[in-house]
Order: structure tokens, then C-alpha cells, then sequence
């Protein structure tokens, strides 16, 4: 049975062609991450070893065959697969795709049968991980299906959250897409994200608007008038603390975004493009309003410096802190929760 404080960290490897081996590797060689987790690499030894040698890292691994056979304080390695696989740094390969499933479909797996107590994702290439299994536009859609809730892509670190209405749909359909339903939906996952999952008492949230000056009162688009405001402001008159729509354009350069605890943006561009320029290298894409805890790095496959060794590990290892806070933040907020007369005195 395994100490309450050694969190299991399942990990799926990832594209092989890109940089997620390369990170996982920098993020575990500092041998001061196994006393706050157990990690458990979602890959085979084979695969390891080839980058072990390849990046001449001194990480040691210790090889299973069943999740039974995890031991803490070291890093784990399941053997999803035992075949060799030959490597190709920075390319598109189908092969590396097919392999990047495997790994996240068992990691899900043992994720939903509670063998790990969260699941870190290196990146995928969308394109080569493309099957009859998986035909989804990447993990946050896949995840939602197989673990249920309403997932959302909340973008985070300590001083910045963001949260989208729409992600991963076309420009040209993000109109279409968001309705008052789609909006309430939203809100109240982030909502309840922050009060269980980043224990923020009575949640500030601002809501970016749909057109450029969120619509000029209607010149630009009545999106902004016609949906965003009138369900707002009904949110608003339930209790909770929700404000907007602000004018996307100058609402992170004005540092207006310090004032809330989180920002829900409209479309994928409007808020993530803020929020690495702000945040890169620091930044974590979790998927809030599920039933398990997943998180990623806010950065892709990186084929361009895929293989060379200069990988910069600090968004995956931000990715394993911020799962491992989430996890204990949950329990916490569950005991609160069981014992108000708790929650009361605490307050006091």
C-alpha cells in the first residue's frame, strides 16, 4: 500500500519524435522529485534506454511489467510495448503517433482505475496520433470521453488562469458555438475548479469579449450584446462574481487581468497567445471540470529542436508540481467539505 504522501504521477511519453522523452528525463534527474512523487513512465525500458544513452542522462529506471510492481521513490518505467522502435527525431511519423496512443491509452486507464492518482501528458503530434481510436482533436477532447465531466482547457500558473469558451474550432466557427448554455457551462466549471482545485474562496472571473472592442455596442458584431452580457449578467444576479465582456485587445497589456483570478477567453488565440507570451516556459494546460487530474506543459512536440538536447523542462516540471497541488487540494477540499464546523474555525 503506498504512503499517502507519495502521489503516483502516471506519465504518457508522448510523440517519439519529439522532446517529450527529453523533458521527462531533465524533470527526474534532480533526484528531490521523488520525495514529492512516484513516477510512472507509460512507455517500455527499451524506449528509455535509447534515450538515456541518447541524451548521456544518469537517471536510473526501474522496469515493471504490472502496476503492482511499483516502487517508491524511484522512477518507474511500465512496459506498454517491448519491441524496438526506431527513432526518428523531428519527424512526422505515423509509427511515433500509433506509439504516443498506446502509452495514453493505458496511462487513462490506470488513471480511471485509480492505479495513479494523476496523469501528466507529454505532448502528441495531432496529426500522427490520428486513428480509428483515437479521433479526437487532441487529449483534453479524448480525456473528457473517457473519464467524463465537462472538461475545459484551463490554462494556468500561480499568478495567471485562463480559461476557454472554444479551443480547438476554426475562427470562422467560433460564433456559432458559443451560447448562453455553452457560457453558464463554462463559468461554473471554472468556478468550481478555483474553490476546489486552487482553493480560492469567492472566485473573480473576467470574461473576454467575442469581437474586437467587445462589439462597440453592437458596430462590431451583436454576438457580444445579444449573448455574452444578457447571460453575464444572469450569472451575476445567481451570486457569483463574474464580470464582462472586456475588449480582449488591451485587457493583459493594461494588467487588468491581476485584478481577477481567472479570464475566460472566447477562442483559443485570444487566450493563449496572452498567456505565453506572459507565462512561457512556466505555464500549464490543465484540464479542468473532470472527474481525474491532468495536466500538460503549455508547449508542443518542438520536432524543430527535437533529439539536441536543449529542451527546456521547466513547463513539465511546473506540469507535475501543478498536479500533484491540484491532488492534494481536492482531498483537502473534500474534508472541508465533510466538516463544515472544520471550514467554520478555519476561517475565524
Amino acid at each position: 500500500m503506498k504512503k499517502e504522501e507519495q502521489i503516483r504521477v502516471g506519465i504518457s511519453i508522448g510523440d517519439l519524435n519529439g522532446i517529450g522523452a527529453e523533458i521527462i528525463l531533465k524533470t527526474f534527474e534532480d533526484s528531490r522529485m521523488l520525495e514529492f512523487c512516484t513516477p510512472i513512465i507509460f512507455a517500455s525500458i527499451k524506449t528509455m534506454s535509447f534515450f538515456k544513452k541518447h541524451f548521456d542522462s544518469g537517471i536510473n529506471f526501474h522496469g515493471i511489467n504490472d502496476l503492482s510492481q511499483v516502487i517508491e521513490a524511484k522512477v518507474n518505467v511500465l512496459n506498454v510495448w517491448k519491441e524496438t522502435i526506431e527513432i526518428a527525431f523531428g519527424e512526422e511519423d505515423l509509427k511515433a503517433g500509433e506509439y504516443a496512443f498506446k502509452s495514453l491509452e493505458k496511462a487513462t486507464e490506470a488513471l480511471k482505475n485509480d492505479d495513479i492518482d494523476v496523469l501528466v501528458t507529454a505532448p502528441i503530434n495531432k496529426l500522427t496520433i490520428q486513428s480509428e481510436s483515437f479521433n479526437f482533436p487532441g487529449h483534453t477532447d479524448y480525456l473528457a470521453k473517457e473519464l467524463g465531466g465537462n472538461s475545459l482547457m484551463f490554462m494556468v500558473t500561480d499568478k495567471l488562469k485562463v480559461g476557454l469558451l472554444t479551443d480547438h474550432v476554426p475562427v470562422k466557427d467560433v460564433p456559432e458555438h458559443i451560447t448562453a448554455k455553452l457560457i453558464e457551462e463554462k463559468v461554473q466549471t471554472i468556478y468550481e475548479s478555483l474553490v476546489k482545485d486552487f482553493r480560492v474562496n469567492r472566485p473573480k472571473i473576467a470574461v473576454l469579449g467575442i469581437n474586437p472592442h467587445a462589439g462597440d455596442n453592437g458596430v462590431i458584431g451583436k454576438e457580444d450584446e445579444e449573448i455574452l452580457k444578457p447571460t453575464l449578467l444572469k450569472i451575476r444576479e445567481k451570486g457569483k462574481l463574474v464580470y464582462g465582456p472586456y475588449s480582449a485587445d488591451s485587457f493583459f497589456g493594461s494588467k487588468n487581468y491581476l485584478n481577477f483570478d481567472a479570464i475566460i477567453a472566447s477562442y483559443h488565440d485570444q487566450g493563449l497567445i496572452p498567456f505565453k507570451t506572459i507565462t512561457f516556459g512556466e505555464g500549464v494546460n490543465y484540464t479542468a471540470g473532470l472527474t481525474k487530474i491532468r495536466t500538460s506543459p503549455d508547449h508542443g512536440t518542438a520536432f524543430e529542436i527535437a533529439g539536441k538536447g536543449t529542451a527546456d523542462e521547466s513547463s513539465f516540471k511546473a506540469a507535475v508540481f501543478t498536479a500533484i497541488q491540484i491532488y492534494k487540494n481536492r482531498k483537502e477540499y473534500k474534508k472541508l467539505t465533510k466538516n463544515p464546523l472544520k471550514k467554520a474555525t478555519k476561517k475565524m
